[in-house]
């Protein structure tokens, strides 16, 4: 951070950085100096972020903050659709809708600890993991996956992958709305065609866990939430499907900038107006592709469900499931005026309040579940949205890469972090040991400062930490 002497510390988890070259808004980042150690290149792209037509705010930044393609991860922008504000594929990222969803069982840890290894087992046959194909599910033929592309979980539950429950707890009720199918090109489709209901590779998993610490009682109820609860967080995007729209995209707005004499500073930012021909394009594939990683984690939500009840009589419900990649056109106040403002957040949580309509009904008095996976033998944790939350009710998305995946495969072998990670009592189920290496809880920041900076910054606040019992890694 000491090299980035542009930047102002405004309060302990509050930098910003006054517009400068080219930038129309400010940049502000949500972080402890610590945190900021190594963002030195994260903040460039804060910059650069800050540049783009119509944007309002400010370009922000998470405390998970970590170098990405256009938009750093963990960066927040929103722009005014009525003024120009522009849609950037790069604020969004290749793994369209990834995000977390959460089930809590109605049973306790020492309740389970007779069947973990056994239900472990089962969830390692049961759960397609890895770069290539193979799915829980095989739709039957192109006519069944644009249902899937239209319908999301919706779809999955109608055709007996869930229960009506289910959506209610989803964001956006499992389905976004006005996907536009035919905006899918046909490779983007080939590759989704063979991998729905899968977990995919990198740091995707599906985490068998314990909640180890209630921090807040009533609110930790209302989302059925209690201390020693066996849960299961799972970690998933829309696997090659979303990455090639994300491809595809990129490359039309980047031919298309210069009719609209829109210049970036780095091409990863390629842009055009969000109501431009291009603009509608983006967001219809976009909200197919969110369709798709939302109907990705209902069904293998669905599969674990079946593993745990045949493995030791235990039932599911979900808490929520929630994108943590994603843009999406939201009404906010700017000004103190309302606008329309399409808002990205690319490794960043919507946060939304209590009160907020968007939240189901249940919910809508405590406030949005926010779900922030931690690392293979580290916490995760349950965070709740609060009244006053900046960055347009955003907040951080996980532990944040500090080592690249080679660096992290170079610290440790993966045999030997299996072993380190059985003697912590979690049960291991990788699919290959030089996968497990490279995610070891090494290559992440600490994510307790991460969720602390975040409190602390007044994003949200802490209901309840998760300790891992068991995980299953692609």
């Amino acid at each position: 951070m000491e090299h980035v002497r542009e930047y102002v510390q405004e309060d302990p988890y509050r930098f910003r950085l006054d517009p400068q070259d080219g930038m129309r808004a400010p940049g502000v980042v949500f972080a402890s100096r610590e945190l900021l150690r190594d963002a030195e290149k994260s903040l460039e792209q804060v910059v650069n972020v800050a540049t783009l037509p119509g944007i309002v705010g400010a370009s922000y930044a998470m405390p998970d903050i970590h170098w990405g393609y256009g938009f750093p991860i963990g960066g927040v922008a929103a722009t005014d659709v009525a003024d120009g504000g522009v849609i950037s594929p790069g604020g969004v990222g290749f793994d369209i809708s990834c995000g977390v969803r959460l089930l809590a069982a109605d049973c306790d840890r020492q309740a389970l600890e007779p069947a973990l290894q056994e239900v472990m087992d089962g969830l390692g046959r049961t759960i397609p993991r890895g770069a290539g194909p193979g799915g829980v599910w095989e739709p039957d033929g192109p006519g069944e996956l644009e249902a899937v592309l239209e319908g999301g979980s919706r779809y999955a539950v109608e055709q007996g992958h869930g229960e009506e429950r289910d959506l209610r707890r989803c964001e956006d009720g499992g389905a976004v709305a006005a996907a536009d199918v035919g905006q899918v090109s046909e490779r983007a489709r080939e590759r989704g065609l063979v991998q729905v209901g899968s977990l995919g590779s990198a740091n995707h998993f599906l985490e068998v866990q314990q909640v180890a610490d209630v921090y807040d009682e009533p609110v930790a109820a209302a989302f059925g939430i209690v201390r020693d609860q066996v849960c299961v967080m799972i970690h998933c995007g829309s696997r090659g499907l979303g990455h090639q729209i994300c491809t595809d995209h990129v490359r039309a707005m980047d031919s298309a900038m210069t009719r609209y004499d829109i210049q970036v500073p780095d091409r990863q930012l390629a842009c055009t107006p969000v109501d431009s021909p291009e603009g509608r394009d983006y967001l219809g594939a976009m909200a197919a592709a969110a369709n798709y990683g939302r109907a990705n984690r209902q069904l293998l939500a669905q599969a674990t469900r079946r593993v745990f009840q045949r493995a030791a009589g235990v039932r599911l419900d979900l808490v929520y499931d929630v994108s943590h990649n994603l843009a999406k056109i939201e009404t906010h106040a700017v000004d103190g005026e309302q606008r329309r403002l399409c808002v990205h957040r690319k490794g960043a949580t919507r946060a939304f309040p209590p009160g907020h309509p968007e939240l189901p009904e249940d919910l809508r008095g405590v406030g949005q579940p926010v779900l922030i996976p931690g690392t293979m033998g580290t916490a995760s944790y349950v965070l709740t949205g609060v009244t006053g939350g900046d960055a347009f009710h955003s907040t951080c998305h996980g532990a944040g890469r500090s080592l690249s995946r080679h660096q992290a495969a170079r610290t440790v072998g993966g045999k030997q972090l299996r072993a380190r990670l059985e003697a912590d009592g979690i049960a291991v189920r990788p699919l290959s040991p030089r996968s497990l290496a490279e995610e070891t809880p090494e290559a992440y920041k600490d994510v307790a400062a991460v969720v602390e900076a975040s409190e602390g910054a007044g994003l949200c606040r802490k209901v309840a930490r998760l300790v891992p019992v068991g995980v299953v890694k692609g």
